[in-house]
Formats: structure tokens, C-alpha cells, sequence
């Protein structure tokens, strides 16, 4: 049997997603809800915004990137002594 999911917890599922940049299986384990029902909010536009998981993919790749280039400056850093 289907539970019942407020808007509430759907908002703060997207906005973990979208604004944390969390992982849509991460949400779905914490939350008890799975990651399909997610994807299907995502698509619907239960958010507001078409875009959430395209957001979500570009935060994470940001912040790898951030690190990728902070391990490579100080590598650089180093050989410069």
C-alpha cells in the first residue's frame, strides 16, 4: 500500500536534492521513499523547476572540481620549493 507523502517532505526531498546537491538515492534512504517516486517528482516539476537534476549533477561536479584543483595547486605549490 501506497503511503501518503506531504508536500512538505516532497519540498524539503527536492530541495536536499537541488539545493545540497545530495545524491536522489541518499534522499531516498533517509526518507523511506524510493528513488523512483523521487525521479517522478523531479520530472513533474513537483519542484518548480524542470532543471533539479541537472542542478543537483552540476554542484557535485563542481565541488569535485574544487578539489581536483585545490589537490593540484598545492601539488604545484611544492614543486616550485
Amino acid at each position: 500500500m501506497a503511503q501518503y507523502i506531504s508536500n512538505d517532505k516532497k519540498q524539503e526531498i527536492i530541495r536536499q536534492i537541488r539545493d545540497e546537491g545530495k545524491k536522489a538515492t541518499e534522499v531516498a534512504a533517509t526518507f523511506g521513499v524510493s528513488t523512483k517516486t523521487i525521479y517522478t517528482w523531479l520530472h513533474s516539476g513537483v519542484s518548480g523547476d524542470n532543471s533539479t537534476l541537472e542542478i543537483a549533477r552540476l554542484k557535485r561536479e563542481v565541488e569535485m572540481l574544487y578539489g581536483l584543483l585545490g589537490k593540484l595547486t598545492a601539488e604545484a605549490s611544492r614543486s616550485k620549493k
